[in-house]
């Protein structure tokens, strides 16, 4: 691993900022990155919702789904700007008693923290993008300020001193919105490898092909494709895992497919739970992603040593060679994710050798939160080694320097 020949870095002091509300994929990158960061020997100061840290693995505010549920879309869209009012003046306090080398700030839609607090402070601000949200908004949620969401995502983009995306797909994107390509950083999703102590795969004889998929089941997943195809199956026997919160929708869909005595839904598991759920995968689905995504559940898959199917696109090769560490298909095909859903269960050896194959493809690369922590601090210890930064859009308004404590 890449992790084994790492020099020391200077300890830094960071200030992580996010206005995440509910505890899932995104806490899983929020909460791994910072113990990271932490496992380096930097200090890291947590500025987030009040009821992030009160929920539990795969919780949600009330108030805020009740709002979601109740009010039209403009208006929710109003009340996240306002949020940034009282959350600025959170961040701020946190920056001026902290004292951070510099602001880490997880991208949403609508939030300016970090961004306000470079053009009042020219506070050094590092930004991680993992969706371009008012196009995935614009296209999954309905959004309505459609306009403004965009200027807005702009400006905040435009104020990074650097943005870390997880694919360069995503990176295309941020530079199409005017942020010079030399600020961006391409690092992909990861794992916490130790918590995935490696048992090759074996097959199972005399029992039928589990397929699994884990996570939060979304509109983009392509589960549908998965449950309609499951009626249709012939040899081998296959079973169907969904490893996540439970789907209404996906569970009425499986019976009006007739094949709901084939699939198990799970419901949320504990993240520790989560690497023996995966040894029980004889293959791991993605059966769509968004064409900018780094899936979370394709590390831990590849962590697990399982045999992946996925969808041969651009950011999903980034990770994955077919043939080499997974089966891939083409998602415009009809029934290619059957039949690569089908070639890998027929094949004990070629799950066997994608395995092995994914989980070397992971260490080799590093595909590790602590190597992540480090290359973040690797970059922000060389743009501030080199005095760059960018730009204010408008200096202070008292016209003075930045005392050295808030720098």
């Amino acid at each position: 691993m890449l992790s084994k020949g790492r020099n020391r870095q200077p300890r830094m002091r960071i200030l992580y900022s996010h206005r995440v509300q509910s505890h899932d994929g995104q806490s899983v990158h929020i909460e791994e990155l910072i113990e990271a960061f932490r496992q380096l020997g930097h200090d890291v100061f947590v500025v987030g919702p009040g009821f992030y840290n009160k929920a539990k693995f795969g919780g949600e505010s009330a108030a805020v789904n009740t709002m979601l549920l109740l009010l039209p879309n403009v208006i929710t869209e109003i009340a996240e700007l306002l949020y940034n009012i009282p959350a600025l003046a959170k961040l701020r306090r946190g920056f001026r008693n902290f004292a951070p080398d510099f602001i880490y700030e997880r991208y949403n839609l609508y939030y300016l923290g970090g961004a306000l607090l470079k053009v009042l402070y020219n506070a050094p601000f590092y930004l991680e993008i993992n969706a371009p949200l008012a196009e995935e908004r614009a296209h999954f949620a309905g959004l309505r300020l459609r306009s403004l969401a965009r200027r807005l995502e702009r400006f905040v983009w435009r104020r990074a001193d650097r943005i870390f995306v997880v694919t360069s797909v995503l990176g295309e994107i941020v530079a199409e919105a005017g942020v010079p390509r030399d600020r961006i950083t391409v690092i992909p999703n990861a794992v916490q490898l130790r918590a995935f102590p490696f048992a090759p795969y074996s097959a199972r004889r005399g029992e039928p092909i589990v397929i699994g998929f884990i996570g939060f089941a979304r509109e983009w997943h392509g589960l549908t494709e998965v449950i309609s195809g499951l009626a249709a199956q012939v040899e081998p026997e296959m079973r169907l895992m969904i490893v996540g919160p439970r789907s209404p929708e996906l569970e009425s869909e499986a019976k009006a497919y007739g094949v709901a005595h084939l699939i198990q839904f799970t419901g949320l598991r504990e993240r520790d739970d989560i690497p023996k759920v995966l040894r029980s995968f004889d293959l791991a689905l993605q059966p769509r992603a968004v064409r900018y995504a780094s899936p979370l559940k394709l590390f831990e898959y590849m962590a697990s040593g399982r045999a992946i199917v996925a969808p041969d696109q651009p950011n999903i090769r980034e990770i994955l060679t077919h043939g080499k560490n997974a089966i891939l298909f083409n998602p415009d095909e009809a029934g290619a994710l059957w039949r690569a859903i089908r070639q890998g269960a027929v094949d004990p050896g070629l799950r066997q050798q994608l395995g092995h194959a994914a989980r070397g493809t992971l260490e080799d690369r590093d595909y590790t939160w602590e190597g992540n922590a480090f290359k973040v601090i690797d970059a922000v210890s060389a743009d501030l080694g080199r005095g760059r930064v960018v730009e204010n859009a408008a200096p202070r308004r008292d016209g003075r320097s930045v005392p050295r404590e808030l720098r």
